[in-house]
């Protein structure tokens, strides 16, 4: 994708996302943009990005599109383990381990950018800001899978669905990608079952429930809230392991 194309505003959700979770200094955002427009790739939907048991050599940020974390059973069952939004890096520290323990996959076309391992730790080095930002962002992937198990282990279906999309939103709405109380949606019924461990029809069923409460307005590809609270309420949802405003409190 030639430099010359690129309009720089692709790179705020990251710069967005980065900040809410501590101050970028002018330097550190100066070093990872020119970073990433060096790095700048296009993909397709439907397509893996990386694949279970792939050796990792750089750090992807995703700019635009959704993708999706999963695990496969041998029978051919699917677990979407999370989502990655514009904003938010493929694992930013996997270059660490040997290989991928999971794949990731485009559920829209996706754009990002490709840090290399070398390039990415110079980066870090060079820059504290940058450098906390970044395992921040660590941190809260890691307390994002907590809530994942929980929705699987302990909440039922309604509660299951709702805080998906009670996060869904809180996410987005940190990278400015909300339009008051709707957000893109692009995901299949059977997408939604596989991240939320249920059967096509109990997820249509669960739908049905929330859009009959008046909870949701969920019509061609869009998600409206029409009451974010009682969305919440019904999700038994609390987005403080978002860490929303942490960049905030750093400057405090």
């Amino acid at each position: 994708m030639p430099l010359s194309t690129v309009d720089s505003s692709v790179l705020e959700p990251v710069i967005r996302r980065l900040s809410a979770l501590r101050p970028l200094s002018t330097e550190a955002r100066a070093s990872l943009e020119y970073a990433m427009l060096e790095g700048l790739q296009r993909v397709g939907s439907g397509e893996d990005l990386i694949s279970e048991g792939d050796p990792v050599d750089s750090v992807r940020v995703v700019l635009s599109g959704w993708l999706c974390r999963y695990k496969t059973l041998e029978d051919g069952r699917r677990q979407i383990v999370n989502f990655i939004f514009p904003g938010e890096s493929c694992d930013a520290h996997a270059f660490l381990l040997s290989v991928m323990d999971h794949s990731i996959a485009t559920m829209t076309p996706v754009v990002y950018s490709e840090i290399k391992r070398a390039r990415f730790e110079s980066l870090m080095a060079d820059d504290r800001s940058l450098a906390e930002a970044f395992w921040c962002e660590t941190l809260v992937n890691i307390a994002i899978q907590r809530e994942w198990a929980i929705n699987l282990g302990r909440r039922v279906a309604v509660e299951r669905v709702a805080h998906l999309f009670c996060e869904t939103f809180e996410r987005l709405r940190a990278v400015g990608m909300v339009d008051g109380n709707s957000c893109v949606m692009p995901v299949t019924q059977m997408d939604l079952a596989d991240a939320t461990g249920l059967s096509v029809v109990h997820l249509n069923r669960t739908l049905q429930e929330l859009r009959a409460s008046g909870l949701i307005i969920l019509r061609e590809r869009m998600l409206t809230i029409p009451d974010l609270d009682a969305l919440k309420n019904a999700a038994l949802y609390s987005p403080s392991y978002l860490q929303l405003y942490r960049g905030a409190e750093a400057t405090r």
